[in-house]
């Protein structure tokens, strides 16, 4: 059994990591509160541990990775997260994201395809800590329709498209995060849901995700 300790050492390689999130531009504040409180090498193998606070991505189990903190903290501050906001996520790769999310005070509902990786987050360190993440096994281009409308969406893979079920599932003036693009590249969208049912999209920087796959494996 991994005994997990959060130290001195730690908690200062995650303030310099904050400071370096701000001085990248991340000017949420809230979100720079969130990352300093969570532990990110309780989310990687113990072999990380020294590099764990490094502001790039790490391999994780079934060939997916955990995002590096600082597009993390983009997408996040996007997301405009409010106390009590209803968010579905696409993606729950490591839980780091959800875990930011949930420690700012929103109930999230992450789905996660690879069962593997399934499997291995009903272990999560943080589950009796973050009651407010809901874990789902399933297809992400289905959503959770059984529990919309939600009042933020986040997709934490590179979308080919924007899978209409999800907009579906996002209430009026809702918000949601995706990369969008097939390739090494996507773009950063922000879409906002419209009371006549049609969206407005806002384009950001680009970025680098593994891809968005249909159906579940495993």
């Amino acid at each position: 059994m991994r005994k997990y300790e959060d130290t001195y050492q730690h908690k200062g390689m995650r303030m310099r990591l904050v400071n370096l999130l701000r001085e990248k531009g991340i000017t949420d504040e809230r979100v720079l509160e969130a990352i300093k409180h969570i532990p990110r090498h309780y989310f990687l193998d113990s072999a990380f541990d020294k590099i764990a606070y490094e502001d790039r991505a790490f391999p994780i189990a079934a060939g997916q990775t955990i995002s590096q903190p600082y597009t993390v903290a983009y997408q996040t501050q996007l997301l405009e997260v409010k106390p009590f906001d209803k968010v579905l996520e696409i993606g729950t790769g490591s839980i780091y994201q959800a875990t930011v999310i949930a420690e700012m005070g929103a109930t999230i509902y992450t789905i996660e395809r690879q069962r593997k990786l399934f499997e291995h987050n009903k272990d999560f360190v943080f589950r009796n800590k973050y009651p407010n993440i809901k874990f789902f096994y399933g297809d992400g281009f289905e959503g959770l329709p059984t529990y919309a409308p939600f009042d933020k969406v986040i997709i934490t893979a590179a979308a080919p498209f924007v899978p209409p079920k999800l907009i579906a599932q996002l209430k009026i003036g809702g918000k949601m995060v995706i990369p969008v693009d097939e390739g090494k590249h996507q773009r950063m969208l922000r879409i906002t849901k419209e009371a006549d049912g049609g969206t407005t999209e806002e384009g950001f920087d680009n970025f680098s995700f593994v891809p968005m796959l249909k159906g579940k494996n495993g």
